[in-house]
């Protein structure tokens, strides 16, 4: 579903959970003559020669999953199937040829161009193929893992472990930080290595045994030294690059004392409403387009 028109969120199909688990469904969607094929090689979707994400049917498709290190059930458009390959293993070329393709390219480049439905599951493809790749043996033993439940899952081939491993998701809060004073100042602020102009949100992944809102307290004091009252929750978005949730909030500090680290950031400030304003309709903008860290500063601007 679409939510509040944030990138890679518009997910339209059922996923089929209580389906994928049955390989004998899952072959014989394989076999079908309408189910949907989307190629992928090392992360990067396939184009057609008109600069489309290329989708193959029928025998081509059959074609493509036989050659395929590694195929996934990503659901159910209606009656259809949907599945994605991937063909990192080949070179590009030969990904070319069997994907019916002209070129592959970074989906962040192509997600402002997509329909919002087209964006979402490719990148669902991309990041259920990536972790499919990257867990290929057990963590616990060692030993070499078999996909099942058509790629959503992984077994440890071991008899003395079995360990079943799931996809990994790894979530990050980001916050758009307003200063306490009745007039409205947000937060942002420059890492090491950004341009003299490259202020952004505040953003960290969550750690272990920590709450999403303790986690924006910890992050914005151990980066900009600003204590943290009131959090609200915003939005999140799923940010399969390679695995990742970002949850946004807006928060409140305590005061407008700023103490930078020195070791994440270079510096931090408040920014007033028109020059965050300033900012994106004349300056730097508001950082990546399909980025929820974007959104949340175009909506506090009031221009998103």
């Amino acid at each position: 579903m679409i939510f509040n028109g944030l990138a890679y969120t518009a997910t339209p199909h059922d996923r089929a959970a209580s389906l994928r688990t049955d390989p004998d469904w899952v072959a014989d969607q394989l076999r079908r003559d309408d189910s949907r094929v989307l190629p992928m090689w090392r992360d990067r979707p396939l184009l057609t020669a008109a600069g489309r994400p290329a989708t193959l049917t029928g025998a081509s498709g059959r074609t493509l999953v036989a050659a395929a290190g590694q195929t996934t059930l990503l659901g159910l458009d209606g009656p259809t199937a949907i599945f994605a390959a991937d063909l990192s293993e080949a070179d590009e070329a030969d990904a070319l040829q069997l994907g019916a393709a002209h070129a592959s390219a970074d989906l962040r480049s192509l997600a402002g161009t997509l329909p919002a439905t087209l964006a979402a599951t490719l990148a669902y493809a991309r990041g259920l193929l990536y972790w499919n790749r990257h867990t290929r043996y057990c963590g616990t033993c060692g030993a070499a893992t078999a996909s099942a439940h058509a790629g959503h899952l992984r077994v440890c081939r071991s008899p003395t472990c079995g360990r079943q491993h799931f996809p990994r998701i790894e979530p990050a809060v980001l916050v758009l930080v307003e200063s306490p004073g009745p007039q409205p100042h947000c937060l942002l602020a420059r890492h090491h290595g950004a341009a003299a102009d490259g202020f952004s949100l505040l953003a960290g992944f969550v750690e272990i045994g920590e709450s999403l809102e303790g986690a924006v307290r910890r992050e914005v004091a151990e980066e900009a030294g600003v204590r943290i009252g009131q959090v609200t929750y915003r939005s999140s978005q799923g940010w399969p690059f390679p695995a990742g949730l970002m949850v946004g909030f807006v928060a409140r500090a305590v005061d407008e004392t700023i103490a930078v680290d020195g070791a994440e950031l270079v510096e931090a400030r408040w920014f007033t409403r028109a020059e965050i304003v300033e900012r994106i309709v004349h300056g730097p903008g508001s950082g990546p387009v399909d980025s929820i860290g974007g959104w949340l500063l175009r909506s506090w601007a009031g221009l998103g």
